[in-house]
């Protein structure tokens, strides 16, 4: 009856704590919130513009389009949080914004962060998480979350993979019996991918661009391998050489070539998960494959050139963006049968 009526008034959530973008699930609800993760402050200040509001979506706007007054700013980069008090203010609004708590409860929280953070790292996400309002908290890898938000059989005594490709990190990870057997991951993902464009068309075409940009030229035409039929778009920046504005006509295959550095080592990084797995485990990830998630999963092709040099069957993920976010609400509302998998704190620190 307790459990019944604090579930009621105070409702537990699940976050996937993104680089990019953060996903609140509130318990029995699922994902309730999926915003960027992104705060707008007033230029020389800690203050959040809008009385604490300019926070998410109203602040991804802003990026890089902001007066000398308003500074957009990202509180994570490659996974970890690189500005506590701003990561701390956002955290509080999510929370609030995704479910009214009654005053004098804390939620208890799952974040889900990347496999590759060290110790100071999640105390980082413990202390930030409490300060903004959470009771208990716990720490679950994306790789598991998304394993689970997958539907892969990851209790079994069969291998099962899968390689999340997030904001600023892509997680490997190889799972038998509940329990994460090989993992690896590596600060390349999504947002080296943007960077790659932008140095490339500085490179190629003396065109200054910003990375919001060079996010819709990946999404309209990018690709990691070759296409059917090969697309173009047009890109609108600053010539570097002369100053002034112009436009430019930049193909796939121009794309490709540029995300192919950041592509390869995302590539490498689940050569390497593979090599160190055991060979009955091996045998079944040739049966069963690899299944790919996060927002860098949607890239054009990219399954098809993993399939290619890996020689193993390669998917992707239905709704590859919510995956991990899923899978941590999966354990928030069974929290009884996965609590002993997850990271309170109390191992490292």
């Amino acid at each position: 009856m307790f459990h019944r009526l604090r579930r009621l008034l105070c409702p537990d959530l699940a976050i996937d704590l993104g680089t990019a973008n953060t996903l609140v699930s509130v318990q029995g609800e699922g994902i309730v919130l999926n915003e960027p993760s992104v705060v707008a402050l007033e230029k020389g200040t800690r203050r959040v513009l809008g009385k604490g509001t300019a926070v998410g979506k109203l602040a991804k706007q802003m990026l890089g389009r902001t007066p000398d007054s308003i500074t957009a700013i990202r509180p994570l980069q490659d996974g970890v949080i690189t500005d506590f008090e701003l990561c701390e203010a956002m955290l509080r609004y999510f929370i609030q914004k995704a479910s009214r708590q009654m005053r004098g409860l804390k939620p208890r929280v799952i974040i889900a962060v990347p496999g590759g953070i060290t110790p100071v790292e999640k105390r980082a996400v413990f202390n930030s998480a409490e300060r903004a309002g959470a009771g208990r908290v716990y720490l679950i890898e994306e790789s598991k979350a998304a394993g689970i938000g997958a539907g892969l059989p990851i209790s079994e005594p069969i291998a099962s993979m899968v390689c999340d490709i997030g904001g600023g990190t892509s997680d490997v990870a190889i799972f038998s019996l509940g329990e994460i057997v090989v993992s690896q991951s590596v600060r390349v993902a999504g947002d080296e991918l943007d960077e790659a464009i932008v140095e490339y068309l500085k490179q190629r075409f003396s065109l200054r661009i910003g990375t919001p940009t060079a996010e819709k030229v990946k999404i309209q035409i990018g690709s990691a391998y070759p296409l059917e039929q090969e697309l173009t778009t047009e890109v609108r920046g600053l010539d570097t050489i002369s100053g002034i504005p112009r436009k430019a006509v930049v193909t796939s295959e121009e794309i490709r070539e540029a995300l192919r550095e950041p592509v390869t080592a995302i590539l490498n990084c689940v050569k390497h998960c593979i090599e160190q797995c055991k060979p009955e485990l091996v045998g079944d990830i040739v049966d069963h494959g690899l299944v790919l998630t996060g927002g860098g999963a949607l890239l054009r092709g990219l399954d098809q050139l993993m399939n290619e040099q890996l020689g193993i069957p390669v998917r992707v993920a239905d709704d590859p963006l919510t995956t991990v976010a899923r899978g941590t609400a999966i354990c928030l509302d069974h929290l009884s049968q996965w609590r002993t998998s997850l990271d309170d704190g109390a191992k490292d620190f």
